[in-house]
């Protein structure tokens, strides 16, 4: 079963103190969007990579993967939008006509194993459409104008993930509902629910954090150099030098 990934890299950096789009923030010295890239690489049942990037940075995001090295699987990247569903509905236009699944994956998680990217797709073939997931610590309070109003049960909530993995008519489908009805999702697992389509959980792990705050650059960057199950064909950038160690649109 042909699996193409959609690397959402459209995001903004502000949060992160940066001017730079969120993938070409440096991470230990290498754009965010390369770590995303190279994990989805190390797995077999990925067959084609497709970055989906800003209309106003596409030249400096083909700079930087035209210096990347080690990505075979890398397609001519795409042009996002200003929401997430842009983005992703840009990808899926971009997908081979043999592909049966999508991956949408977040540049701005660059610690994703690829061992909890195989399980996902492995879910995926088997039911039509699955997320990575961890189950929360926290006990979560739903809260409405200051005030709680529901305390949902802590074991039954999950933080979720990427990649989410879906047939490819499913995800397709989902954004013609969501376009018709108006509704903007978080992710792309919220858009295959409001079809009533069933989505499966797969258990990711704990660091496969998303990249939102300056801190966060600091915490993936130990876990990077601890070497936090760094691909084996993590590609570097041209030009000599040793490895480094290492809503609205992601």
């Amino acid at each position: 079963m042909r699996t193409v990934a959609l690397v959402l890299a459209a995001g903004r950096g502000e949060r992160l103190g940066h001017a730079l789009p969120k993938g070409l923030v440096p991470l230990a010295g290498r754009p965010l969007l390369l770590y995303a890239l190279a994990a989805l690489e190390a797995v077999d049942e990925v067959d084609r990579l497709i970055p989906v990037v800003p209309a106003d940075a596409f030249d400096r995001f083909a700079q930087a993967l035209a210096a990347a090295r080690g990505l075979r699987k890398l397609a001519p990247a795409v042009v996002g939008g200003r929401e997430r569903q842009d983005s992703v509905r840009a990808g899926l236009a971009a997908l081979p006509a043999d592909a049966e699944l999508v991956a949408v994956h977040d540049a701005a998680r660059p610690c994703v194993r690829p061992e909890a990217v195989r399980r996902v797709i492995e879910a995926a073939r088997a039911t039509g459409a699955a997320i990575l997931a961890a189950p929360v610590r926290d006990t979560i309070k739903r809260v409405v104008a200051g005030r709680v109003v529901e305390t949902p049960p802590r074991a039954e909530c999950w933080a979720a993930q990427t990649p989410q993995v879906f047939r490819v008519e499913i995800l397709r489908e989902a954004l013609a509902k969501a376009d018709a009805g108006g509704l903007i999702g978080t992710d792309d697992a919220q858009l295959v629910e409001a079809l009533g389509v069933a989505v499966s959980v797969v258990p990711g792990d704990a660091d496969n954090l998303k990249i939102t705050s300056p801190e966060d650059l600091v915490w993936a960057e130990i876990l990077l150099s601890k070497g936090a199950k760094r691909p084996r064909s993590e590609p570097q950038a041209s030009g000599g030098g040793p490895p480094q160690g290492p809503e609205r649109n992601p």
